[in-house]
């Protein structure tokens, strides 16, 4: 028997044959309760007897957490209006999950399905706490979207019971964009067209986006279409504004006013060193003897301040891009050509304007002063790594004949092999690991994919910059300058322990709050093993990462109590920030930036660079795989670079492209994860599948969508640096292509499910214009039940029992 008065009893008994206390009475009862309610305690509240009505109130009280009406802290209920909203950034990753990241903050919440329907990768939202799971886990409800970053996308036409849309591609996938029939007949589009749209109407919870077509691209291969693509899927600012473009044009070549207040340099031998496809160049050095003893090191960098001003278009454009973007074969710049290769970048045999930090440093290398100032430069010469390098092995030839030009380099050259002993003093960690670099054909596709040198050259112009970074940063700190230091904070305690269990079966000690000094001698330790890049690969996995932050809290990979950026104005927007806040300490005028501003500032930064190396990363993994396709089914040697639950990554060694062998794909044998020593264990043959071991694979699958490549296993050549002599194991022939994570990994909601099947409470139904079932959300499909069973091979009964209770409990754990 009932025991409440419902304000919505009408409501309710329309509706339900057995009603449960309406949404609004339940806010009602806790609000007037003035503390959380349990589900049983609202039960024992209502006197609810019948188990239908206790379920179903259940289920209630969950959409009202889904709905953000309340929040539920382990098992208690309480009102949303308690929780405090905060701004935050959606990211959406490659599975489709999502999380907000929250400003001012480390922390992230979850994204519930229902909640990633409104918005896209890159979105700025209001965000509050609905629960905590189980594993501690905050999850969000998104109470505004404040900012659309993505307003135009090009994927494939696709038709689902008689409706067209476009269907996007990572980290978009969720979010199909619906078109008209006609604006389809209109184009002449076919199905599987790639098209360029632009969205008309953002999506709900309950209804999709809709859109109208830009341009076709049906013409285009699809290495031509990737990085327009991945730039719309980013967000990421493309064109520049026409008034944008005409206040960068505006400019001319520097004039004696310009001159004004300035350092003349211009007869110094500063010169540039750059790769040979470098179009801008931020910054210049020179090097001299001093009379007493020790050195004088200038380094000149473009002053892109002196044209990008405060409150102008130009910088509220700089500002939203916040960096530079490179992709492969392409630049995004953060700047119009007009600056960025024109008047602020310090071409040779041109006056320049620049910001100077002018060193002294001693015999031995240490920096014993510094000063900064505006002012004006004349580049002797544009050389390249390669030619440096080069002149320093003793090729003459190299470099220009000027006199000047060269006594500087040696001169660097010379403080050079001095700094390089520094750097191992204060160790700085120096990891073995292998960068590439891609060369293309005509359509835009890989060629080849090379290894990339470091020279001598490289890491003296390396050496150069630090010494810049490094001087600005005191120099802000002895002034009490407003600015955003470069911050890497020391690994978090959990991560310290996966190393330290690692490293102990390596034999070498590593404490529990290890230094740079640990890392740097586990580095050397281990650098001229077969399996360096792999072991120095989980050393780099447990690094934190770094960000712009107006409190300085030292860089620990570096090994600098305080770090900053100055060198890089043109590409980055916090170098342009730092440049003018010493210029206004030096004319004694108010900070451009401080307080709750710089803080926003270096939130922004650190934003819109994570933003440029996703969108950078994407492309390059697309290209792999687009590469890799034309390898499919061809053998390869590799090398295994990490380990998981699933499987094992390899590296091959003569492509430099990762893939994944599943540990379906092991043989006949059931393999269990051993997170200390990062290997995968037979338990009945004891095969162990080990970082650093050679492995022969063959290319089983490339799945372009998902950027992912399935590798089958051939054999295992070697382990622990030993040869293995032994036959190739027998594998199952279809899980390679039918599964890349394990089973019991969590996957994405099904396309063909219906969008709020699952959410709805007791037979409530929202009313929708468009039923998120009408279209799928995403194409991908769930892993295969059956593939784990595929791979088995048959055994013993007993054997077989045994095998599949460790499968199971497995899959507990995973789950």
């Amino acid at each position: 028997m009932k025991n409440w008065i419902d304000p919505e009893a009408k409501a309710e008994a329309e509706r339900y044959d057995n009603p449960i206390p309406s949404r609004t009475l339940i806010l009602e009862t806790i609000e007037q309760q003035k503390t959380p309610l349990s589900h049983t305690d609202l039960v024992e509240h209502f006197n609810i007897a019948d188990e239908r009505s206790i379920e179903a109130l259940s289920h209630r009280l969950s959409a009202m957490v889904r709905d953000g009406q309340l929040m539920k802290d382990g098992f208690k209920f309480q009102l949303m209006a308690d929780q405090p909203t905060v701004d935050a950034t959606v990211y959406v990753n490659n599975k489709g999950f999502g999380v907000a990241s929250l400003d001012g903050k480390k922390d992230e919440m979850l994204l519930p399905e229902r909640e990633l329907r409104q918005v896209f990768h890159g979105d700025r939202i209001k965000v509050c706490q609905t629960s905590v799971d189980r594993k501690g886990k905050a999850w969000g409800y998104i109470n505004e979207i404040t900012q659309r970053r993505v307003k135009q996308l090009i994927g494939k036409l696709a038709i689902h019971d008689g409706e067209y849309f476009i269907q996007p591609s990572h980290p978009n996938a969720h979010q199909p964009i619906t078109l008209e029939k006609e604006l389809i007949e209109h184009a002449k589009a076919n199905i599987g067209d790639a098209l360029r749209v632009e969205i008309d109407d953002y999506p709900t919870r309950e209804e999709f986006a809709t859109g109208h077509i830009i341009q076709s691209m049906a013409d285009k291969a699809d290495t031509e279409i990737i990085i327009p693509q991945t730039i719309l899927e980013f967000g990421l600012p493309y064109e520049f504004p026409e008034e944008v473009l005409k206040e960068a044009e505006s400019f001319k070549e520097p004039n004696a006013k310009d001159r004004e207040g300035r350092i003349d340099l211009r007869d110094l031998a500063l010169v540039t060193i750059d790769g040979e496809d470098a179009r801008d160049f931020d910054d210049a050095v020179y090097a001299e003897k001093r009379a007493g003893g020790g050195y004088r090191v200038v380094v000149a960098i473009a002053d892109v301040s002196h044209y990008v001003r405060v409150g102008k278009p130009l910088d509220d454009e700089a500002q939203e891009r916040g960096t530079s973007v490179y992709f492969p074969h392409f630049v995004l710049p953060m700047l119009p050509e007009a600056l960025s290769n024109g008047l602020c970048s310090l071409n040779p045999h041109v006056d320049r304007l620049c910001m100077v930090c002018d060193l002294t440093l001693s015999r031995a290398g240490k920096v014993t002063g510094f000063q900064f100032y505006p002012s004006v430069m004349h580049s002797k010469a544009r050389l390249t790594y390669t030619q440096v390098a080069n002149y320093f092995e003793g090729d003459s030839t190299a470099i220009p004949e000027d006199r000047d030009v060269r006594k500087s380099l040696n001169t660097l050259f010379q403080l050079y092999q001095t700094l390089k002993g520094l750097r191992a003093e204060r160790h700085a960690m120096e990891f073995e690991t292998v960068e590439t670099y891609m060369t293309f054909d005509e359509l835009g596709g890989i060629k080849e994919i090379l290894p990339r040198t470091r020279n001598e050259a490289h890491k003296l112009i390396e050496e150069c910059m630090l010494l810049a970074n490094v001087a600005a940063a005191e120099y802000s700190l002895e002034h009490e300058i407003p600015m955003l230091y470069r911050v890497h904070e020391p690994p978090e305690f959990a991560r310290i322990q996966k190393v330290r269990e690692f490293v102990k079966l390596l034999g070498l000690p590593f404490p529990e709050q290890p230094t740079q000094q640990d890392y740097q001698r586990v580095i050397a330790a281990t650098k001229d093993r077969i399996d360096a890049p792999s072991i120095h690969a989980v050393l780099l996995r447990s690094m934190m990462q770094a960000y712009y932050g107006a409190n300085n809290a030292g860089h620990f990979g570096l090994a600098y109590e305080a770090y900053t950026h100055f060198t890089s104005p043109i590409r980055r927007y916090p170098d342009l920030l730092l440049h003018r806040a010493i210029k206004a300490h030096l004319k004694q005028k108010p900070y451009p930036l401080s307080g709750a501003a710089l803080d926003n500032a270096g939130e922004h930064f650190s934003q819109t660079e994570r933003r440029a190396d996703e969108a950078s990363r994407s492309v390059t993994t697309w290209l792999k795989c687009h590469y890799m396709q034309q390898h499919l089914g061809e053998e390869f040697v590799g090398v295994i670079s990490a380990t998981a639950e699933f499987g094992l990554f390899v590296t091959l060694k003569d492509l430099y492209v990762d893939g994944m062998v599943h540990v379906s794909q092991l043989g006949d044998d059931y393999f269990v994860y051993d997170q200390a020593s990062q290997s995968l264990v037979g338990q009945n043959r004891g095969q162990t599948f080990s970082l650093g071991d050679e492995v022969k694979i063959k290319v089983a699958a490339v799945n372009l969508g998902d950027r992912k490549i399935d590798f089958e296993l051939i054999q295992q050549l070697t382990h622990a640096g030993r040869a293995i002599r032994s036959r190739a194991p027998r594998v199952a022939k279809s899980t390679a292509q039918e599964e890349v994570f394990s089973p019991s990994a969590p996957s994405k909601t099904r396309a063909d499910k219906p969008a709020l099947s699952n959410a709805s409470d007791s037979g409530e139904k929202p009313i929708r214009k468009k039923k998120a079932s009408d279209k799928p959300r995403s194409a991908t499909k769930k892993p295969s039940k059956k593939a784990s069973a595929k791979s088995e091979t048959k055994v013993k009964d007993k054997e077989k029992k045994k095998i599949k209770k460790k499968k199971s409990n497995a899959k507990a754990k995973l789950d």
